[in-house]
């Protein structure tokens, strides 16, 4: 039969279990969003100085050459944009109406590839406290047992185990909450 006494264990099983798969998870939002940092970072320092530095004389150079697709290929500009860029002239026929539904369409799905780079960090932003949170208890439980039966080494390690989780996830989230204010700006 289903007794308090049951049901807590059955609880406090679930629980343990869960501390592993937390962990894990923790583990891979703080990889995501180290690799967002990093794209972050490479992006500012390549593409926002690209545009200062050479995007005029790129825009010179489109209007004085008649090859344009050799002149976007030498660009030097990220491969997404050149693609579009060929895109938009390859079809020298388009009437100037077609030629701007066809770059709305072409920026629209850019704007949508940014868009879901700011979803996941924001994800992040908002899964990393909770993970770190689920992080902290789990250890708790079988450290105040440990409390109580006066084993201060697993007291130490659940709450080494408790602190370390919270880290994880606060780190994580600011981290992502500030790569997703960047982007959004």
């Amino acid at each position: 039969m289903f007794t308090g006494e049951n049901l807590s264990n059955t609880l406090r099983a679930v629980a343990s279990a869960l501390q592993t798969p937390v962990i894990a998870i923790l583990l891979l939002l703080m990889a995501v969003t180290l690799f967002m940092l990093g794209s972050l970072v490479v992006e500012a320092f390549t593409e926002r100085a690209y545009l200062r530095a050479r995007l005029p004389a790129f825009a010179d150079a489109l209007r004085e050459s008649g090859a344009t697709e050799a002149v976007i290929e030498d660009s030097g500009l990220p491969a997404r944009q050149r693609r579009i860029l060929s895109e938009l002239t390859k079809h020298p026929a388009l009437s100037p109406a077609m030629r701007e539904s066809l770059a709305v369409r072409l920026v629209a799905a850019e704007r949508a590839r940014c868009e879901g780079l700011v979803r996941i960090t924001d994800l992040i932003a908002r899964l990393g406290p909770m993970f770190g949170l689920l992080g902290t208890l789990i250890p708790l439980g079988p450290g105040v047992i440990a409390l109580g039966r006066g084993d201060t080494h697993t007291l130490s390690l659940s709450l080494l185990t408790a602190f370390d989780t919270m880290i994880a996830g606060l780190v994580s989230a600011a981290v992502a909450f500030v790569i997703s204010a960047v982007r959004k700006r």
